[in-house]
């Protein structure tokens, strides 16, 4: 009876905050077009991002805090590749996911398959200094100096009743569905996404029923790696490279997965709505504009104060 009823008022809230982030953005799209189309292509792009962490950590139990060097490698890649070869960023994201699926086998078996249960800050270190060697590893290749290919089609645009939009982004909306799809296919329509759901439940429980849960946990690593390293050749059509970029990212993906909640593969959405389409309003004013990158910061503190209040209040 408790159970149902913490359920029901788990639902409520949900749906209140939906149809609040609905009526948030009609607002803004009625009272600023532009910033509605920007923010959700934004909001799209941390979506995509962070949506293999929360498939990490929903499942593993990981906390991965070389998310963004991941990421960061994957888009070099890409810019070698065309620099190198000609090829077009976009269609590298193929190579790319079974190269970095690989480059995650030999990095869970080097590093993670030996902390996995272990204390939260083991995972922390190894993680931060995965980062490290990643990160300075790519400056010794590549240097620090910014890199960014010429892409035609990048600068495409287009005018709807007046408001003049960036199109070549909507690439992170279509990028997020897929992988957001993809997702929910695997982990409810497929056997081993299914054996993935028990064990990211009980993996003591999994292990009793004859699921093997160490070739979950490689699966599931090794997914989420190629994922985020072949979202970098989508990241590096717009954005310019450098080898420190991906610590913000990694930073913004586990805060989306904090707030929409530990494993919650449609919650990392509805926050990622929130940071982008918060990001972007504040970014359209010349006044408070350079406020926008702690708005991050300040969706995680009032989440967390939410939380510890319903508890305060069970």
């Amino acid at each position: 009876m408790i159970n149902s009823i913490v359920n029901q008022f788990k639902q409520r809230n949900f749906l209140f905050g939906f149809i609040l982030i609905l009526a948030a953005i009609i607002l803004i799209g009625i009272y600023k077009p532009a910033v509605l189309v920007e923010g959700l292509q934004r909001s799209a792009l941390y979506a995509l991002i962070a949506l293999p962490m929360a498939l990490l950590l929903g499942i593993v139990d990981i906390i991965n805090l070389a998310h963004g060097e991941f990421m960061m490698v994957g888009a070099y890649f890409a810019y070698f590749m065309s620099a190198q070869f000609g090829m077009d960023p976009i269609v590298s994201v193929l190579p790319a996911l079974l190269i970095f699926f690989i480059f995650g086998l030999i990095v869970y078996y080097l590093t993670f398959k030996h902390i996995i249960g272990k204390p939260p800050l083991n995972q922390l270190l190894l993680g931060f200094g995965i980062s490290l060697i990643l990160s300075e590893g790519m400056t010794a290749i590549a240097t620090n100096a910014p890199r960014k290919l010429s892409l035609d089609y990048v600068s495409s645009s287009a005018s709807i009743g007046g408001v003049t939009f960036g199109t070549f982004e909507f690439v992170y909306v279509a990028g997020a569905l897929i992988v957001l799809l993809g997702m929910q296919l695997l982990l409810k329509k497929t056997a081993t996404g299914q054996a993935a759901v028990a064990v990211g439940q009980n993996p003591r429980g999994a292990r009793v029923v004859g699921i093997n849960v160490n070739n979950i946990y490689l699966l599931i690593f090794c997914v989420s790696i190629a994922l985020i390293s072949a979202i970098g050749p989508l990241f590096m059509t717009r954005y310019t490279l450098f080898p420190q970029m991906g610590s913000s990212f990694t930073l913004k993906s586990f805060s989306l997965v904090a707030v929409g909640g530990m494993g919650s593969i449609t919650g990392v959405v509805y926050a990622a709505l929130i940071l982008g389409m918060g990001e972007t309003l504040v970014l359209s004013s010349l006044k408070y504009g350079k406020w926008a990158e702690i708005i991050y910061f300040a969706l995680i503190i009032g989440v967390i104060m939410y939380r510890s209040h319903q508890r305060q209040v069970k």
